[in-house]
This record gives structure tokens, C-alpha cells and sequence, in this order.
């Protein structure tokens, strides 16, 4: 890497080792990634050379949730656990382009994105950010910034898009899902992105979901390519809304979606839940 790309990175952050939030900024062509980050999503296309389409599906079917759950729904609150680095289309935007009210709690545990979220949201009282981590649920639910923006006895949006394939298995990501869905309201709902293993349904799908795992792993040392069934665990009690667990593109497509289908279509899917 170059120094001069150490030299702009923010003052604590390292640059040195990829992150998960900034390889994503890179599929979706953001500008805040380093030289690691570029390399570790290299390697990955190596392998899924469509994923940067993975990734802008994934936004896509973001925008197309939170636009039914702030309008349909009615939802005026929402949690968006892993959110990642800000970029066109975040939750707020989208949820108060809806809803003038909507309130807006971002969650990761990169500290760069705690740095461009809270210089994006210094002029919005309804949103806010918090570096936390997934693996600890109450202290994310404890949080005082949390607490300030969200009534726990109404209603809540939990977003969790593309965190829970970076959990292994020992981490129990159903557990920590369940256990945050115990404690919101009645009328609450979980939306949900993941990568998915289709097994012997698609073959050559498959293949390249386990090399797509191996990379990952050795990499940023996550990622899990879940099969349907461990996905759909996820919502044990609660009403899942049509169309169901399906290839995020399938999930009420729009016609200003441009996301291009090709074999990473199979290996990212998605749904949307309420808790009855």
C-alpha cells in the first residue's frame, strides 16, 4: 500500500488488513477502501466475477425493505445492525423519504464506519451511529445512543443485511437473532440478507460458494455460505412475508433495479419477517 493511502486513512484505523466494510464499499465502487481491501475483493472476483452485481442487488433489495416496512408497515423505527459504510441510498434516507419521522439507529463494529457516519449524520437528530458488536446483543440494546432513539415497547425494523454470514456457526448468529427478537415489540419485523450454499440443487453454484467460503476465511477470516434450511431458521415464530427466502432480486422487484443476474444470483438471498 501506499503511504500516501496511509496518510489519508483516519487516525486509528488499519489499513494493513482488509475489513469487511470496506470490501464491500469496493464492489458497490466507493472510494473509502485501501490496497488490502482492493486485493481481498481481487481475489474474490477471481472466483465470483459478478459479485460487485451480489452487492448491488443486496442495496437494491435494502432500499425496496425499508421502503415497504416505513410505508406498508408503518414502521417508524429501525435497527440496522452491520450496516456497514455509508453510501447512495442509506436506511435514513430511504425510511424518512417515506416517513418524515422515521428514527434510525446504525450498528458495526468498524470503527471507520463509526468516523463517516457520524460526519454524515451531524445534522440528522433521528439518526444516529454506534460501534457495537453483533456478538454481544445486550449491549447493543443497552447502549445509551440506542436507547435515546428507540421506544423498545413499539414496534421495530431489525436489519441485518449481510452480517449473520460472518458469524461462524460456534457464534450461535440464531441465538443472538432470536434473543434480539425476543425483546422487540409484537409487530416488529426481521429482514435479513445471506449468503447461501444451494448444495446439489445447483452444482457449479455450489463450487464456487465453497471457494468463495475458503477465500473469506483465509482472508478476513469470515464467512459462512448457509443452505436454506440454517437461513430459514432464522425465522422460526415469525410470519414470513411473500415472497419468502428467495434470491434478493426475486424479493418484490422494482423496475428501477439494475442488478444483472449471473451465478453469484443463487448465492445471496433474502427475506423479510414480522413478529406476529
Amino acid at each position: 500500500m501506499a503511504d500516501s493511502e496511509q496518510e489519508r486513512a483516519p487516525r486509528g484505523i488499519d489499513t494493513t488488513k482488509p475489513s469487511v466494510s470496506r470490501v464491500y464499499d469496493f464492489m458497490l465502487g466507493g472510494k473509502d477502501n485501501y490496497e488490502a481491501d482492493r486485493q481481498m475483493a481481487r481475489m474474490a472476483l477471481r472466483v465470483a466475477p459478478d459479485a460487485p452485481q451480489a452487492a448491488r442487488a443486496n442495496r437494491e433489495f435494502l432500499v425496496r425493505v425499508v421502503r415497504h416496512l416505513a410505508g406498508q408497515a408503518g414502521i417508524r423505527q429501525f435497527l440496522d445492525l452491520g450496516s456497514g459504510l455509508p453510501t447512495r441510498g442509506n436506511v435514513h434516507e430511504i425510511a424518512q423519504s417515506v416517513a418524515a419521522g422515521a428514527r434510525v439507529v446504525y450498528v458495526d463494529h468498524d470503527p471507520i464506519v463509526l468516523i463517516h457516519g457520524r460526519a454524515l449524520l451531524a445534522v440528522d437528530a433521528g439518526t444516529t451511529v454506534v460501534e457495537a458488536d453483533l456478538r454481544e446483543p445486550d449491549a447493543i440494546l443497552g447502549h445509551p445512543d440506542v436507547t435515546r432513539l428507540i421506544d423498545f415497547a413499539e414496534p421495530v425494523a431489525l436489519l441485518m443485511f449481510g452480517i449473520l454470514h460472518h458469524l461462524a456457526d460456534h457464534e450461535d448468529p440464531g441465538g443472538i437473532t432470536r434473543h434480539l427478537m425476543d425483546r422487540l415489540a409484537p409487530g416488529s419485523y426481521l429482514a435479513v440478507s445471506h449468503f447461501h450454499n444451494p448444495g446439489e440443487a445447483l452444482p457449479e453454484v455450489s463450487r464456487q460458494a465453497y471457494a468463495a467460503e475458503k477465500i473469506f476465511n483465509e482472508t478476513l477470516g469470515t464467512g459462512r455460505w448457509r443452505t436454506r434450511e440454517e437461513i430459514l431458521a432464522y425465522f422460526d415464530g415469525l410470519e414470513l412475508l411473500e415472497p419468502g427466502l428467495v434470491p434478493l432480486p426475486e424479493w418484490r422487484p422494482e423496475a428501477e433495479d439494475r442488478a444483472e443476474p449471473g451465478i453469484t444470483y443463487h448465492t445471496f438471498v433474502g427475506a423479510v419477517a414480522r413478529k406476529p
